[in-house]
């Protein structure tokens, strides 16, 4: 055991010596040394690509937090590229009979050795299986996980040593954002999980005849080796070029892919660029490469759709209780001065033609915002942004003229709607009444509680006993809001149910209707929450 963590130390120590050669040559000495100088933005960005997959995963997190590092630093790391020279065909091959158990020519009938692409994490191949059909097999590459976790350990080195010398880096929480860029590494990694994320994909987006997801060839996918349906088309911006009156429709197919995975399923695809985006023979449009996702629990869905719909409407206030909803710990943040920073930024966007309103930037100003008040984001959130910039980024590049706006604003509504929908409503209701029951059977034993050490006389340990008394007092308050907000549904659905001539009374049932279903929300978020 001992000369594992020997050997595992002196790994480390090597990969370190190595990173310090690298930065050194490219510019990073007097950095190093402890004085305040940063080499140039494209040193920066050389010296990056040049220490490979973990350094460079890390530099495109930090790509999309504007605000936190300067604009021409920034502009610099949204060019990284992980492109690799490919593996030797030996060492495909060697990988992919290993992992499935069988020569290479009893699982293929056919197999290129020259890769359709290779990238740090894997390459793909294009083989044939023998009932004729054209696939395409993702080949990882040997021993990431090892190589990940020793660039990570190394990463946080430097990153302490950077904050003891450069003292303003400690308030922007690189430490966290390595244990999120780990995170997701493992995910990327993981074949298991991305075949998966991919069946889900197919299975959410059946009903949409314009797109299409290939299929898991699951008897042909094991560990590093994931073999799927090939998809025959070509590269979204290379058809542009050619049928550039077929981009406004792919566009809309694109944005309701994208924002039905994300409302519906709480997935969505986070590196939707014009390599993963193909569009095949018959028109449809086809989405690759699902080993960098994001998902979104029901909680941040619905939250994120109150943002997007209060942006849309230029509602400040109902902007920022969303943005703090989203926050992890939104205890310590100056509300007013969030709220007067969203408020500017809505407010240069309603100065602006909504046709000429870039998201990319308009969520570049909202992190900003936060990040200045405070604000820590849930790394979904940061992923889902840089998803939406990258779409959006292709997008203008494919059609600069196209008013893509009206798409988002079209799928944002819609799925909005769907969110709240009567089924989504009886359903939370069922959720509200489960509340509600338990806070009924909480409450009597909190009050028990109470009066057994009043009555003992044990009234010295008074954190315990106001932390008692301000539960129980919570669950009064949220019991008393519960009970008033099913009311108003429940008398609001009377009112229209019951036959009447005069349609005012519909309006004030849809009303209440309404004020109780966001009553209710509002008390299962608060109660989640404080969880």
């Amino acid at each position: 055991m001992s000369g594992t963590l020997v050997s595992s130390a002196g790994g480390v120590a090597r990969r370190l010596l190595h990173v310090l050669r690298v930065l050194v040559r490219h510019g990073f000495l007097k950095t190093l040394l402890g004085r305040k100088h940063l080499p140039r933005p494209e040193q920066v960005r050389e010296a990056i690509e040049e220490l490979g997959l973990t350094y460079i995963k890390f530099g495109q997190v930090l790509a999309i937090q504007r605000g936190l590092l300067p604009n021409a630093l920034v502009d610099e790391l949204t060019q990284l590229h992980d492109k690799l020279p490919a593996m030797p065909f030996p060492e495909v091959s060697a990988i992919v009979e290993a992992e499935l158990g069988a020569p290479l020519s009893e699982l293929f009938t056919s197999f290129c050795a020259t890769p359709l692409g290779a990238a740090s994490i894997a390459q793909v191949h294009e083989a044939r299986l023998a009932d004729g059909r054209r696939v395409a097999v993702k080949v990882q590459r040997p021993k990431l996980a090892p190589a990940i976790a020793k660039d990570i350990r190394v990463l946080k080195f430097l990153v302490s040593l950077g904050e003891k010398f450069i003292p303003r880096l400690r308030g922007l929480h690189f430490k966290d954002a390595l244990d999120e860029l780990a995170a997701s590494l493992m995910r990327e990694t993981d074949f298991h999980r991305e075949a998966a994320s991919i069946t889900i994909f197919r299975n959410t987006t059946a009903d949409l005849p314009d797109v299409w997801i290939p299929e898991v060839i699951c008897t042909h996918s094991k560990g590093s080796v994931l073999t799927m349906e090939f998809s025959a088309g070509e590269r979204i911006d290379v058809y542009a070029q050619r049928h550039p009156e077929a981009m406004p429709q792919a566009i809309d197919s694109l944005v309701r892919l994208m924002m039905q995975t994300i409302f519906e399923e709480g997935l969505f695809h986070a590196d939707p660029h014009p390599g993963n985006v193909f569009i095949l023979p018959d028109g449809r449009l086809s989405l690759l490469d699902f080993g960098c996702t994001g998902e979104l629990d029901e909680r941040m869905r619905e939250t994120l759709a109150i943002l997007l719909e209060a942006v849309i409407a230029g509602d400040a206030r109902a902007a920022t209780a969303a943005y703090l909803e989203m926050s992890s710990d939104s205890d310590q943040v100056n509300r007013v001065a969030l709220q007067n920073d969203i408020k500017a930024v809505l407010y240069q966007v309603r100065r602006r033609n909504i046709s000429d309103i870039s998201i990319g930037a308009l969520l570049d100003a909202l992190v900003r915002a936060g990040t200045v008040n405070g604000i820590r984001y849930p790394g979904e959130f940061v992923l889902l942004s840089r998803a939406i910039v990258i779409l959006e980024a292709m997008i203008r590049q494919l059609a600069p003229a196209h008013d893509y706006m009206a798409s988002f604003r079209g799928q944002v509504s819609r799925m909005t709607v769907g969110i709240f929908s009567p089924e989504r409503v009886k359903e939370k209701s069922g959720k509200v009444a489960r509340d509600v029951a338990r806070l009924i059977g909480d409450g009597p034993n909190d009050l028990r509680r109470i009066l057994h050490r009043v009555s003992e006389g044990d009234l010295g340990r008074l954190p315990r006993l106001e932390a008692l008394a301000e539960r129980l007092i919570s669950n009064v308050e949220q019991l008393a809001g519960a009970i008033i907000y099913a009311a108003l549904v429940v008398s609001g659905a009377l009112l229209i149910l019951t036959p009447h001539e005069h349609s005012g009374k519909h309006i004030v049932g849809s009303i209440m209707i309404t004020l109780g279903i966001i009553g209710m929300l509002a008390t299962v978020f608060g109660r989640a929450r404080r969880r």
